[in-house]
Order: structure tokens, then sequence, then C-alpha cells
């Protein structure tokens, strides 16, 4: 499991005194200044943050050493991370969606079905998007406990249940 986890991203700047537009990723937004500092994926930056208000699309934020709106839009696109000992355990149900990437994915028969290419979320509910073996085309396949009845982190694999005709 990785050490840190991406908690969220800047989105470029905001107004012309250096705050940055930030998008969270964590489940209550606002706490992402909670576990600062963050820091980038590197490592070579460490920012400590204060959200100053909501925005469309995240918060208005100040980032310690970003004082001119060059310095916010020089951070376009940076992820954010923070160690995972400063994040909340999670319920047995719930999980990082970084810990889910790179799984193999096995039917009930034990048939590889794929790995874990990336968690996506549109709205309805989280969707694992699989990267079929020998394939370069990928399968959605619904993050319900119908579709995928067990992860086990430890053992470092997924048992899916998909959908009739999902892999056809």
């Amino acid at each position: 499991m990785s050490e840190t986890i991406c908690v969220g991203a800047i989105s470029g700047a905001f107004g012309v005194h250096g705050e940055v537009r930030l998008k969270s990723f964590t489940s209550d937004p606002e706490a992402i200044a909670d576990y600062a500092p963050l820091t980038t994926e590197d490592g070579s930056r460490s920012f400590e943050v204060q959200i100053t208000r909501a925005v469309k699309g995240g918060f208005a934020a100040r980032l310690s050493d970003v004082r001119s709106k060059e310095d916010a839009d020089a951070l376009r696109g940076v992820r954010l991370y923070a160690p995972r000992d400063r994040l909340p355990a999670l319920p047995d149900d719930e999980f990082y969606h970084t810990d889910l990437i790179g799984l193999p994915v096995y039917d009930t028969g034990g048939a590889e079905l794929g790995r874990v290419k990336t968690v996506l979320n549109h709205g309805a509910s989280d969707l694992l998007e699989l990267h079929l073996p020998g394939q370069s085309k990928t399968v959605l396949l619904p993050f319900t406990r119908a579709a995928v009845p067990t992860v086990d982190l430890a053992a470092g694999r997924i048992v899916a249940d998909p959908p009739d005709g999902l892999f056809e």
C-alpha cells in the first residue's frame, strides 16, 4: 500500500493574489486542510493549506510559499498528497482508490478478468475500470456489493461476479 494518498489537485490560479483553485478528493471536501502539510507526488514541495472560500468545482485556497498569480498558475495540474497515517481509518466496506489500483480481479471461478486501471465515479456509484489481460481495451465493472462481493487487500485480490455479457 502506498505511504501517501492523493487528497486533492490544483486546477490553477484563483484571482491575482496567489490563491489557487483547489479540488478536494476527501469525503469531507473541506477537511483537506486538516491533513496539511500536503506534498507534491515526488515529495519535493510541501504546502500548508488555508481554504478561503468555496468556489465552483472546489475551493479557493492559500498555499504556503505561493505569493503570486504566476506561482499559482505554475502549479496547475499538481496533485497533493497526505501521509496515510494522517487520514482516518475506513470501515470494512470502504477503500482508498489507490489501494485498489493495480489489483487483479478474478471471477468467482478463479479465472482472471483483468487488473484495476482506475476507479471512476460519475455520480451514481463507483466503477472499476479493468484492463483486460492481453488486450488494449478496458471494461467498466460496477463497484457494488453484487458485482464485487470480495475485496481482499491483505491477499491483494478482488473477486467479482460481473453482470452477464459484460466481458463478451
